[in-house]
């Protein structure tokens, strides 16, 4: 057995290398050759020729052996039909026997080629009927072939009438077909019997080119079945070659039930497209899951001896060719003919054997000629000499031309892929019509007669399959493949090819892209684009050109309406460019521009639904289901006992769940509809549930993004119900499966938690949820057959209480991240660990807050009790416990800034601990209890290390500052609080003073007065605040202490240090006149307290003066309240104006009117104290400056006492005097100084 494949450069000897076994050159890319094949110059027409062999089975070349003069063929040699090895397989078919073209050769060769279907060859056939068409023009003979369209590739089959209509005669099928004739075409249609001379010159052949082979005597009688087919009568021929006629529609049983079709354990996630797993089997074995074994001995196999890619001008062609192929003349390879010396070689010879030549790139051919059998004479001739040959000349251009004007006519008017056309030209007769059958089939009762309809089917669906497991160039030719396939689903009927059509849905969901929602809009998506060489189903036929009209000689006008086109003479076409296409060769067909996701997802679900309706189909087991309607709706919330209870119910949930997860990692298996695991329904259906899944997680994610969340939900919830109806399938579980689930968990995490914040829409959402198209019902009852879909019912509930909520959304996060600790999926997948962690820690902060708020809630409602609630003491606890499993997920990641936050809030929490210990307001006796100091304390710590999680500010400032504000905060109510509450029943005085001071420095150490920020002005508050209390407990200390000089020294410079730069810092805020005011009437009485240890008249006046100069700077404070004042004023008057959101509260009247009053009176005595003394000077001594000041002191406290004694004055008169009086009291100071 010596097969050979062979890849030509320069058209060397054809057959010349011999391999051992079979070879088929599996797809030919890698065999084209860079300049090959051979170009004939023939009278000084040039024709272009190429031809690449893509496969032979012929045996090594040998040397054809001259007979001798005289040798008389009619007497059969020792080798007649006898097989020997230099004969190869093929046996008496390599030597001429003209065996029929079976009807489906040309499919023979696609199965083999499939990479060149659709593409890049414009003709698939045998070479005879090849010949034949370029031979219309001048021949006579009758010409009938079936003619298929798959995409720019047409394939050409001889259509036997007669052998059709004898099968009719017997089965009953085709009748439409041989009615239509009859009617139509030959009203007297009767069997024609071939001639005795026939089978004599068949004879005479088959003896010379045995004789012709070098043979020796050890050749083997060939089998019985050859024997009979070449010596056969008419009759047995007739009964032969009608088997090769497929039943139309048998339905094979390997297709409909094959449960031994594949015995791996584990479902791929790569798209197992090939019906039976073909992708993986060999070529000879590609159609056994598609057809029986009747049918695979009936012409859908390649049974040519050599296929050869043949380029003729800018045609090319796939053809197949029998022709023998000899060594021994001047070139390596030649072809052998026989010829009657009697008749003259006419023009279709010379074609049929320059065109053989051309085809096999056969250089030369020898012609023995022979006188009744007997051998007269050899005679060799080139090639490119055959077109002149006597009696036979021919022009290579006009068969140039013919081929041109056939494949543009055919391609211009076959445009309907998956329809069976018909090329008739009646023997004698000059038009050749073509008529579309499926058009004409379809007008018949049973569609499906047409025994054509599924080979094509299947070679449109391998030819989709091909283009689809090209993932470099996939995208380009989604349109092309998308119109395939629903071509190839249009031509099947659903009862009986359910594999297929199932298949084709799930390829056809896969030309979207899914897997990446998030990344869609930056990626490459295939879904824009247009496929340059695609084609279209819904493609309009083009009106054909003139000459392409109807054949109007007709008697029958209704033959005009039932051929699709027609050619009046074929004289035509040999005019060149006559029947110049005006259509593309290659039309253009846009991929279906999805403007959204929905739509594309839609699109998706709706080949998933029909891929899930063909496998259900199929299963028989139908008696064994659960009754369910279809149209009915399944509804979508169910209530379970143990989802009843809350959190705590959900606990349960969630441990059936991983307990679930974990077994599945042993494989366990339950399908309710009896699906047998590894049968072609198990897989497809595994394949088709997950897509839904996919379709419905990217559905839920559009949704979510854009706000409506109950969409969201409905939407992840059926993808969590195909999952679960995945997981009870399936019996070994892929790590990217779970995958998907951990992220079909996250975002029904993060679903559950916007629609905990988003409360206030509850009932659009609720509606959104509870919504469902018949489509997603339809999918839902077919995922019913196979499971409850119960799994994650705990997960996709809508609950209207809030609590449950955020408990269902943590519940969610925690199984992802369960999930991701199988088959060590957090290390494959190390960005989807830290989403999903960092939403652990977010949800855990915010169920945290949730409770926090809730005590402080419960701690404002019992004002009057003093014990803390046990109700409050488990929220601190629930919400402690939160915060710490947070700040651990935040740790575990690195995540330091959120690490920060969640400290923060457990000093909060903590904060809100120390309020909650806090005696009754009532109580007069209230002391500083030591659980506040305590509570303080833990929060001062959570604060600090929230700091040294950040490490420095750079690392995010805002929460940097964020923290430094709490824990100034915090020390700043732990000071004031033992300041206000001071515990001298367990502490001294001194002790707490120091305390308190030294907790007020440190809430000015974190409290920044002099970054720019929104913060600003409160810092600048606070830090004035602080220096004000300091300053304040340092002047009560004063007051108080008796006895050490020393300390009383130093806490009389330390009150007025901190008096000062209280001052200081409020003059910067312009909202604070009041804090302002008191601060400088406490440095007045600060002053009169130090005067009133002074014992000269000197020192007194001195502090005399130093207090009316504090005085005239409250000047400040006044004219700000009096702004604000006016403001308010004013603000009646325009009232279409409303209040900035950011100003300040009004002036508290009450407290201005209390400092005023406190102001006067102490200028009343400041003043008073100041006219006694100078006056008692005065008279010591004589001063002019005393004098003026003296003179200027008296006038302003005669105004003022008069001022005062007016009742009736209104707020801002009496502050417009006192600015007028400070004025006066400035000048007067002034004017005193300069003199």
């Amino acid at each position: 057995m010596g097969d050979s494949k062979e890849a030509v450069a320069e058209a060397p000897p054809i057959g010349a290398t011999a391999r051992d076994g079979l070879s088929l050159l599996s797809q030919g890319e890698t065999e084209e050759p860079s300049a090959q094949g051979s170009a004939l110059f023939l009278g000084g027409n040039e024709v272009k020729s190429r031809a690449v062999v893509k496969y032979s089975s012929a045996p090594p070349r040998t040397a054809f052996a001259r007979l001798e003069e005289k040798t008389d063929l009619k007497l059969p040699p020792a080798n007649w039909l006898r097989e020997s090895a230099k004969l190869g397989p093929a046996g008496t078919t390599i030597l001429g026997n003209s065996k029929k073209s079976k009807p489906f050769s040309s499919f023979g060769m696609a199965y083999d080629f499939i990479d060149s279907v659709g593409n890049d060859v414009d003709v698939v056939s045998d070479s005879e009927n090849i010949k034949k068409l370029l031979k219309i023009p001048y021949s006579k003979s009758h010409v009938s072939m079936a003619v298929h369209r798959i995409g720019r590739t047409l394939l050409l089959d001889e259509l036997d009438i007669q052998e059709l209509f004898m099968r009719s005669s017997q089965t009953g099928d085709w009748t439409w077909l041989k009615e239509f004739y009859q009617r139509l075409i030959d009203q007297k249609w009767q069997r024609k019997k071939k001639s005795k001379e026939h089978w004599y010159q068949k004879a005479i052949l088959s003896k010379f080119l045995y004789y012709s082979i070098n043979g020796d005597g050890a050749a083997q009688p060939v089998p019985s079945a050859a024997e009979q087919q070449e010596s056969s009568s008419s009759d047995q021929t007739n009964d032969s070659d009608g088997a090769s006629w497929p039943a139309p529609f048998e339905m094979p049983s390997s297709v409909s039930e094959d449960p031994s079709a594949s015995s791996q354990g584990s479902e791929p996630l790569e798209p197992s497209y090939i019906v039976g797993h073909v992708a993986s089997a060999p070529k000879e074995q590609n159609l056994t899951t598609l057809f029986n074994d009747g049918e695979n001995s009936q012409g859908l196999k390649n049974d040519f001896v050599r296929n050869i890619l043949w380029t003729f001008e800018d045609i090319h062609m796939l053809v197949g060719s029998n022709m023998p192929i000899f060594g021994g003349g001047r070139y390596p390879a030649v072809s052998l003919r026989l010829r009657d010396n009697n008749k003259p070689i006419n023009v279709l010879t010379g074609i049929d054997y320059w065109l053989d030549n051309l085809i096999c790139n056969v250089p030369e051919l020898v012609m023995c000629f022979h006188v009744n059998g007997i051998v007269q004479k050899y005679e060799m001739i080139k090639t490119e000499e055959i077109p002149n040959l006597e009696n036979s000349n021919f022009s290579t251009k006009v068969i140039k031309d013919i081929a041109q004007n056939i494949l543009s006519f055919l391609k211009s008017n076959c445009t309907k892929e998956g329809h069976t056309y018909w090329l008739f030209k009646a023997s004698g007769s000059d038009i050749v019509k073509l008529y579309d059958l499926t058009t004409l089939c379809e007008e018949t009762e049973d569609k499906y007669q047409n025994p054509f309809t599924m080979p094509v089917a299947i070679l449109l669906y391998k030819v989709a399959c091909n283009m689809m497991m090209k993932k470099n160039q996939n995208k380009k030719h989604y349109g092309t493949v998308r119109t395939l396939l629903l071509n190839c689903v249009k031509l099947l009927d659903k009862s009986r090819h359910p594999q297929i059509i199932a298949s084709a849905n799930y390829m056809l969901s896969e030309l979207f892209q899914l897997v990446e929602p998030k990344k869609e809009e930056s990626s490459e998506s295939p879904l824009n684009e247009n496929s340059d060489e695609s084609y279209s189903e819904e493609e309009e036929e083009m009106p054909d050109s003139d000459e392409n009209g109807s054949y109007s000689t007709s008697s029958d006008p209704s033959d005009d309406n039932k051929a699709v086109a027609i050619i009046k003479s074929v004289g035509e076409l040999s005019v060149p460019e006559k029947y110049k296409s005006i259509h593309q060769i290659r039309p253009s067909c846009a991929f279906p521009v999805c403007h959204d996701t929905e739509e594309r997802c839609r699109l998706v679900l709706s080949y998933v639904l029909e891929g899930l309706k063909s496998v259900d189909s199929s299963i028989k087991k139908e008696s064994d289901l659960p009754a369910a309607d279809p149209n009915t709706p399944i509804p979508l919330k169910y209530e379970d006992e143990s989802t009843r209870g809350g959190p705590e119910g959900l606990e349960k949930q969630m441990a059936l769940f991983l307990d679930k997860m974990g077994s599945l990692q042993k494989g366990n298996y339950s399908s309710q509809s009896g699906m047998i695991p590894g049968s072609w329904q198990h897989k497809m259906k595994l394949q088709l549930i997950l897509k839904s899944s996919k379709a419905y997680y990217v559905l839920s994610d559009a949704a979510m993004s854009l706000q409506k969340y109950g969409r969201a939900l409905r939407y992840i919830k059926l993808a969590l119900q195909s999952h679960d109806t995945y997981c009870c399938l399936c019996t070994n579980m892929l790590s990217e499966v779970l995958l998907f689930l951990s992220q079909y968990l996250t975002l029904c995490g993060d679903i559950q938690l916007m629609l905990a914040q988003n409360a206030n829409n509850r009932a659009a959402h609720l509606e959104e949820f509870n919504y469902q198209t018949k489509e997603d019902q339809e999918i839902l009852h077919s995922l019913h057959r196979e499971s409850s879909c119960q799994g994650f019912a705990w997960a996709t509930d809508l609950s209207t209480d809030l609590e449950s909520q955020l408990s269902v959304s943590c519940k969610c996060y925690e199984a992802a991240n369960e999930i991701l600790q199988f088959n060590d999926l957090k290390s494959q997948n190390p960005e989807h660990y830290v989403q999903v962690l960092k939403r652990m820690g977010n949800i855990r902060n915010e169920i945290g807050v949730f409770y926090m708020n809730q005590a402080a809630a419960l701690q404002s409602e019992r004002a009057v009790s003093k014990s803390v609630s046990t109700a409050e003491q488990q929220l601190w606890k629930k919400s402690f416990s939160c915060f710490e499993k947070g700040i651990h997920n935040f740790e575990s990641i690195d995540d330091a800034t959120n690490a920060a936050l969640l400290l923060c809030n457990t000093g909060r929490l903590m904060r809100i601990c120390a309020q909650a210990h806090c005696g009754a307001a009532e109580d007069f006796k209230r002391e500083f209890s030591p659980e506040e100091g305590l509570y303080y304390n833990k929060a001062v710590d959570y604060y600090l290390k929230a700091l040294r999680s950040l490490g420095t500010r750079d690392i995010h400032p805002a929460v940097w500052d964020s923290v430094n504000w709490e824990l100034s905060t915090t020390y700043f109510t732990m000071a004031t609080l033992q300041q206000d509450y001071a515990p001298l029943s367990r502490k001294a005085q001194e002790q707490i003073e120091k305390e308190v001071s030294e907790a007020m420095m440190k809430s000015l150490k974190y409290c920044d007065v002099d970054s720019v920020s929104a913060r600003q002005p409160l810092c600048q508050y606070r830090a004035a605040t602080i220096h004000h209390r300091l300053a304040s407990m340092y002047h009560s200390c004063l007051r108080n202490q008796v006895g050490d000089e020393h300390l009383r020294k130093q806490h009389r410079m330390l009150a007025d240090l901190h008096y000062s730069k209280a001052v200081k810092l409020f003059q910067l805020l312009k909202d604070a006149p009041c804090e302002l005011l008191r601060v400088q009437l406490e440095r007045v009485a600060f002053a009169e307290f130090q005067m009133t240890s002074q014992n000269s008249n000197v020192g007194k006046l001195k502090t005399l003066s130093g207090a009316l100069d504090i005085m005239v700077r409250t000047k400040h404070a006044f004219q700000l309240i009096r702004k604000e004042l006016l403001e308010e004023f004013d603000q009646p008057k325009s009232e279409e104006t409303p209040p900035a959101a950011e100003s300040p509260p009004g002036l508290n009247r009450e407290e201005v009117l209390k400092l005023l009053s406190i102001f006067e009176s102490r200028l009343s005595f400041l003043l008073l104290q100041s006219v006694k003394l100078l006056s008692s000077t005065k008279k010591k001594t004589s001063n002019l400056e005393e004098d003026v000041v003296l003179k200027t002191n008296k006038q302003i406290y005669s105004q003022l006492l008069r001022a005062t004694a007016n009742k009736n004055a209104s707020l801002l008169e009496r502050i417009d005097l006192l600015l007028h009086l400070l004025e006066q009291l400035a000048h007067g100071a002034a004017g005193g100084a300069v003199q």
